[in-house]
């Protein structure tokens, strides 16, 4: 059956390939992106429908809500796919880091903008709702008091990104208790590490690539698998809340993302920051 797909960082790397490989499948895709050109291209390139969002800007978000609740009664996936590592410490126009607000904050504010409108649709048919995490949440540890890692060192972002992506997969598992039993399910997953721009002018990745020659990573193809098969499934064989390592369940995480009362103070405290 046809879905109505709402991807997030559609307009590169594993999203667009995603975006391409679901809109082949025969699904309506709405390609989410910051940049006009491209996020506009792409869309125009599968068939699909463009909408734009600055995840450094909150209001784009909202607005983004706004704009997919028009357009669409039904949303079958949200996959919140957008974010990545910022080399250098900076603060949005919302005051938040940018590394937890375009990875974290965002995506949680639009999933819990479309959430009356997802549990409806699951009345009716399954949804379900997908978070691009990473195995680099195993570097990270999240304070309630401190999400934006004021009081620690930045160490060219990766403890901000690795905290992030913990937060990502807490989300999912939080998300999955709250909607037990309504139609939704929720799983995040490590797409494995890809050869796209992402952290290519941070000093590990540039060594990486000089001793391998640049042939560093997966193709977006094989980064986006988890994310096409999690998007277009019938069944997921695995229960809701899990984090997939590629395509493998159970994936390693960081030792609080076991915390089931931890994730629910991070939802509330998130909940706050958006508000």
């Amino acid at each position: 059956m046809s879905k109505v797909i709402v991807i997030t960082g559609g307009s590169s790397g594993i999203g667009r390939s995603a975006a391409g490989t679901l809109a082949a499948q025969g699904h309506t895709i709405a390609v989410v992106g910051r940049s006009p050109e491209r996020t506009r291209s792409v869309a125009a390139d599968i068939g699909g429908e463009a909408f734009l969002a600055d995840y450094d800007r909150l209001d784009d978000v909202r607005a983004l809500a706004d704009a997919l609740l028009n357009r669409f009664d039904r949303i079958d996936v949200l996959a919140n796919n957008a974010g990545g590592l910022v080399k250098k410490r900076a603060l949005t126009v919302d005051g938040h880091e940018r590394t937890i607000q375009s990875n974290h904050l965002a995506p949680f504010l639009l999933t819990t903008l479309l959430l009356p409108r997802l549990r409806e649709n699951a009345a009716v048919s399954p949804v379900r709702v997908i978070s691009t995490a990473s195995s680099a949440n195993t570097l990270g540890k999240i304070r309630l008091d401190d999400l934006d890692l004021r009081n620690r060192r930045w160490l060219g972002g990766w403890p901000a990104y690795g905290a992030a992506k913990l937060a990502n997969i807490l989300f999912i598992k939080e998300l999955a208790r709250q909607t037990a039993g309504s139609g939704i399910s929720a799983y995040s997953f490590h797409p494995g590490f890809v050869s796209t721009s992402f952290g290519a002018d941070t000093l590990p990745l540039k060594i990486s690539n000089g001793l391998l020659g640049g042939r560093l990573g997966l193709t977006p193809e094989a980064g986006a698998a988890p994310l096409v098969h999690l998007a277009s499934a019938d069944e997921v064989d695995a229960p809701s809340g899990t984090f997939f390592d590629q395509l493998k369940p159970n994936g390693h995480t960081a030792r609080q993302a076991n915390d089931a009362d931890f994730a629910a103070k991070l939802w509330a405290v998130s909940a706050r920051e958006v508000a």
